[in-house]
């Protein structure tokens, strides 16, 4: 299949209202031409009802949706020219592979000799070109899906979305499937939006990530920036791991446990605050003793990661995360007493009480 150039989509001050909840509220959002994006958040954040917009299989009640300069909010899903791959592979029984790949093409009225020469190239790019004759009963869910996603590309899109597409799948294969999904995005260079919970799939495959919340976007961003940087308190906590410690905000640092770390926003009030401060931040001090402070600690599990380990320990009044080198959390198996030391990146804070916004 030769290669084309993606197309820009526009998402302009998109609303959705179901009776008296709403789901997007005022969502705007571009993707570059062959861009990937991945939409983050929990249930009910509005991501999927963005993707559900962008295919036509809802009514936005404001805003507009733009596909390579051509306004399509009006348009039935069936004219806006759009791939689509969901949770559910929904393939058709009776069909082997590449009949179920030649579906949409048949719809279309494209001739049976190009029907399937075009559903045989496209299981041979998603790697599937000797299940052609396969039924999906005869397939592993992940097969299944890559027929799905062969299928939803065999129409020739302008537009990819792809709707939790692995979270039916065990996490091996979702692994490999989603290395798998992003070869094949960037080899079509289709403009592609992908809807996820799964943060580990968002941080790995997408171009920028999207984290929402009720209905808005709380950052947008590349994967290093969404995760190093967190905007807000919510996607700190939302993307990665964070360790949530009390401290003292003065004078534009915080002070934690005896360490005084930098605000990523300094102008905050001075009083009681929750630092942010990410496992990998948290080191165990081989310098210091053991025998008392407000960083010394027991700890009370190690979970070995491969080349990392993550170290899990009771400081008495609450536990902290460290994230390690695993030859350096080897040496500090459960039982083990160590002095933590922090580092001193800019942090992110949380009140207890969000102060008043100003009207």
């Amino acid at each position: 299949m030769t290669d084309r150039s993606g197309v820009e989509v526009r998402l302009e001050n998109l609303v959705r209202r179901y009776g008296t909840v709403t789901a997007l509220d005022g969502l705007s959002l571009t993707l570059a031409p062959g861009e990937l994006v991945a939409l983050l958040g929990p249930s009910g954040c509005g991501k999927t009802t963005a993707l559900r917009l962008l295919a036509g299989l809802e009514e936005a009640d404001g805003g507009r949706i733009v596909i390579a300069g051509n306004d399509v909010t009006g348009l039935p899903a069936n004219r806006r020219n759009i791939g689509m791959v969901f949770q559910a592979y929904s393939l058709f029984p009776h069909m082997v592979a590449w009949e179920n790949v030649a579906f949409g093409l048949q719809m279309r009225h494209v001739s049976a000799v190009e029907r399937k020469k075009r559903a045989l190239d496209m299981l041979d790019l998603v790697g599937l070109a000797r299940f052609a004759n396969r039924y999906a009963s005869q397939m592993s869910g992940g097969q299944q899906q890559r027929v799905a996603l062969a299928r939803a590309l065999a129409i020739q899109p302008q537009v990819l979305l792809l709707d939790e597409p692995l979270s039916a799948l065990d996490a091996k294969v979702r692994s490999r499937l989603r290395d798998e999904i992003r070869r094949v995005q960037l080899e079509v260079g289709i403009t592609t939006l992908f809807v996820t919970h799964d943060q580990e799939e968002a941080l790995a495959i997408a171009d920028r990530v999207g984290v929402m919340q009720s209905g808005k976007l709380e950052q947008l961003g590349p994967p290093t920036l969404v995760y190093s940087r967190p905007a807000t308190p919510f996607v700190a906590d939302f993307v990665g791991l964070t360790n949530r410690m009390q401290g003292t905000v003065r004078g534009g640092s915080v002070e934690v446990r005896g360490t005084s770390i930098p605000l990523v926003q300094p102008d905050v009030s001075d009083g009681p605050a929750i630092a942010l401060i990410r496992p990998e931040a948290v080191s165990i001090d081989g310098n210091g003793g053991t025998d008392e402070g407000p960083l010394v600690g027991t700890v009370i599990a190690v979970a070995f990661l491969g080349a990392v380990s993550r170290v899990t320990v009771d400081l008495g009044d609450t536990t902290v995360l460290a994230q390690l080198p695993t030859s350096s959390a080897s040496q500090h198996p459960a039982g083990t007493r160590v002095r933590l030391a922090l580092r001193t990146d800019p942090v992110l804070i949380q009140r207890e009480e969000p102060a008043p916004t100003a009207s």
